[in-house]
């Protein structure tokens, strides 16, 4: 019998089987747009069928899906369709105790900036510090790990908390040569770190491509939350773009309400000159409008999303009906629980005013893999073996007859748990079988009581009486 998959399990989440048709907007869907972004997640997918430290069965289901998607080449949008409903089953998935998830977007910065410190170019972008140290314990098989604290060694050779913002921001990196570039404004820098990315055009014109490459390890913290809880920009008008307009506005308060965001991001150059697209946390090139970060604790890459939501797409006021299938390819230290995703949107201004609104609710269907599927799979796990009979080993106790006058019932099941008779019906075999035998005491002295002896039980050679005999006991809680 072929290994069926275990069950799935995510951390947090509450999931239940719904239909395609439960799905508002799924055939209205580009299908074909979302198959070719599921095609590009496959490939290293398809490649490699177990991945050292990747226990988790939605791997292995999903090799087998990408084998066949491989195999199935470009598809038009009808027969897309057909193969998301033949090879997953779709489950709402979201918190425990929630009955949808959480949505935010993010995008590429294109910037202007200088391979040398200049009076107008004097921010730096870093490459990650040579002392930097990833968090005790983490493994680094997938990359520099996005959550928990990184450390350093400070002069006595202790291990202590890397630099945070302010430190960095202070100079302790200074003297490094760890700039890659400069750039005009720390805001960028900031918002560069948050997306993860960024276009940066040289004063000659080359575009130098930079992607995250680690962290310091403190937890990131929104700037926005903060100026919503000081009361300084309404809840209901927290935007990037409105960000931008405090710190240009507030120039005193700006480097303070930077430096409450403790977190810290290094770079890494990944392209010159380059127009594609950034390279998620996968290692492929996201795509606008269908590529999103997921927790990747929770979630494995590849894993396609439908999300149904209103968003501010048009303007900051509008709820442009968002009903997409989206693929996991990237990840981010803020993207935190099973129904949580940041949407990519492109690179640019235009994306990024459109990424910088979105922060709503939606509601979230996971396309899982027939073969791990809670339905299909529950139905073709096999029955456990019967539980082994414990032998027990049962003291009888003696029966005195009663007496009795008339016949005796003639149905032997009736009688065989009579109690010992004499006579003719003593013989009977099925009377005897669970009667104790007692013998007088032969050392009695003459005219004493006779004293019985209790017999023990016959058990079955090579079996202990007991709990312990029994194969499984040891096997279960």
């Amino acid at each position: 019998m072929p290994d069926v998959p275990g069950p799935l399990k995510i951390r947090d989440g509450q999931y239940a089987p719904v239909a395609w048709s439960d799905i508002a907007g799924w055939r209205q869907d580009d299908h074909a747009a979302a198959f070719a972004t599921f095609r590009t997640s496959c490939r290293p997918i398809a490649r490699a069928p177990r991945v050292p430290g990747e226990s988790r069965p939605m791997y292995g289901a999903l090799h087998a899906v990408c084998v066949r998607a491989l195999r199935a080449g470009a598809l038009d949008a009808e027969a897309a369709r057909k193969f998301f409903e033949d090879n997953f089953r779709p489950v709402r998935i979201s918190r425990v105790g929630e009955g949808a998830g959480f949505l935010t977007g993010y995008y590429e910065p294109i910037v202007d900036g200088s391979r040398f410190p200049t009076g107008t170019f004097h921010v730096p972008i870093y490459r990650r510090p040579p002392d930097l140290l990833p968090p005790a314990g983490a493994s680094t098989a997938g990359g520099f790990p996005n959550t928990g604290q990184s450390l350093r060694r400070d002069a006595s050779g202790a291990l202590v908390p890397y630099y945070d913002r302010a430190n960095i921001e202070d100079g302790a990196l200074d003297g490094q040569h760890l700039e890659i570039c400069w750039i005009k404004d720390p805001t960028d820098a900031l918002f560069i770190q948050i997306q993860g990315s960024a276009r940066i055009r040289l004063e000659d014109g080359l575009v130098v491509r930079i992607n995250y490459d680690s962290h310091n390890g403190f937890p990131y913290t929104p700037v926005g939350r903060i100026l919503i809880d000081r009361k300084l920009v309404p809840r209901d008008e927290m935007s990037m773009e409105r960000i931008r307009d405090w710190i240009r506005d507030n120039p005193d308060g700006a480097r303070e309400l930077r430096r409450q965001n403790r977190s810290f991001v290094f770079f890494r150059i990944v392209g010159l000159g380059d127009d594609s697209e950034p390279l998620g946390a996968q290692g492929l090139p996201l795509t606008p409008g269908r590529s999103i970060a997921v927790d990747k604790a929770l979630h494995v890459y590849g894993t396609p999303f439908f999300i149904e939501a209103g968003l501010p797409i048009d303007s900051a006021r509008s709820s442009t009906p968002f009903h997409r299938l989206m693929i996991a390819q990237d990840t981010g230290s803020a993207i935190v629980g099973p129904a949580r995703a940041d949407l990519y949107w492109g690179a640019g201004n235009q994306a990024g005013q459109i990424a910088g609104r979105v922060k709503q609710s939606g509601r979230f269907t996971m396309l899982i893999p027939r073969d791990i599927d809670p339905v299909e799979a529950g139905a073709r796990m096999p029955l456990p073996l019967p539980r082994p009979v414990t032998l027990v080993a049962r003291q009888p106790q003696p029966k005195l007859a009663p007496a009795r006058t008339g016949p005796q019932p003639a149905d032997p099941i009736a009688r065989q748990n009579q109690p010992a008779r004499t006579g003719a019906q003593a013989a009977d075999p099925i009377a005897r079988q669970d009667q104790p035998k007692f013998a007088p005491d032969k050392t009695a002295a003459p005219g004493s009581v006779p004293v019985t002896r209790q017999p023990q039980p016959k058990l079955t050679p090579g079996r202990t009486a007991g709990p312990a005999s029994d194969p499984m006991a040891k096997h279960r809680p």
